[in-house]
């Protein structure tokens, strides 16, 4: 009988097979699936369809799906943008207590990061207990304890919106925490202390130390909180449902209801592929940047 050698064993490939398997079997082949119904006007209320470009004409025709794209684009760069401030802010303040052994900052850190554990669909719920304008909304109660009128926060349009973005501020701000403070971590401390000696103050050292030490990082953060941001769909569908008047509907949440509520999976699926050349692109920009920043390295 032969020997089979050591080298066929220890091959990466060979234990990578099972891997590979799921990964098409679960997401390769539907989203070929998807991209191939994009093409068509497939409906679950009709056996047959034929091949068309009608869902993509549709998106850009329909001047709710429109609307869709514009609330998309405002809650993800409000959601950027506030986190990755806010999640700076929290990332010095949390170094600054750690460096300085102040009492309070592990339950800070702790409290912010319960925010990210918390799954979306009971965020959602949580928040909607907490801003409904009905005799149980206690956030209402407590403005009207203190002497305010009751906000309707989410059957107002313009204000359901802005009640959105502050609820995936509030639970995506501990990602760009945890990220901003491990970075910060990088940087050696003997820098700000030269900076001190040359009479650097605070805001000085951030700027010209901080930042340009922080940019890889900020950079990556900035990538994947938008990612993640143009995928949320769990939060809102609990929170809003995409009301009132489709005010909070972002393009995950059309995809839904494109397929399940008008039964349009043509519609859905390219709303789908739209997204998902979104998420390529952002994907392509990160490894792109990787790729040089470590060319960069070596």
């Amino acid at each position: 009988m032969k020997k089979r050698s050591s080298a066929y064993y220890t091959h990466p490939l060979k234990w990578l097979l099972p891997m590979l398997a799921m990964l098409i079997l679960f997401y390769l082949y539907p989203m070929i699936d998807v991209i191939r119904y994009s093409f068509t006007n497939v409906s679950i209320l009709r056996p047959t369809y034929r091949y068309t470009l009608d869902s993509y004409l549709k998106i850009m025709q329909d001047p709710e799906i429109l609307h869709t794209f514009y609330v998309t684009f405002t809650f993800v760069f409000s959601n950027v943008m506030a986190q990755l401030v806010i999640g700076m802010l929290l990332a010095l303040f949390l170094n600054f207590g750690i460096r300085n052994r102040y009492p309070m900052t592990i339950a800070v850190r702790t409290v912010v990061l319960i925010a990210w554990m918390i799954p979306g669909v009971l965020v959602g719920i949580v928040w909607r207990l907490l801003l409904s304008s009905s005799n149980f909304g206690i956030i209402n109660y407590l403005l009207e304890v203190i002497g305010f009128k009751r906000i309707e926060f989410l059957v107002q349009p313009p204000v359901a919106l802005l009640s959105v973005i502050i609820v995936n501020i509030w639970r995506g701000t501990a990602f760009t925490m945890i990220m901003e403070y491990a970075g910060l971590q990088r940087i050696p401390e003997q820098l700000y202390e030269a900076a001190k000696v040359d009479g650097a103050g605070a805001i000085t050292q951030f700027f010209r130390i901080t930042l340009p030490l922080m940019k890889p990082i900020l950079f990556i953060n900035l990538v994947l909180i938008t990612i993640y941001t143009f995928n949320t769909f769990d939060m809102i569908l609990a929170l809003t449902g995409g009301g009132p008047a489709r005010a909070t509907e972002v393009l995950t949440l059309s995809a839904y209801t494109q397929m399940f509520k008008f039964f349009s999976m043509g519609t859905g699926a390219a709303i789908s592929v739209i997204l998902l050349v979104i998420n390529m692109s952002m994907a392509y920009v990160y490894y792109r940047f990787i790729l040089s920043d470590t060319k960069g390295v070596e």
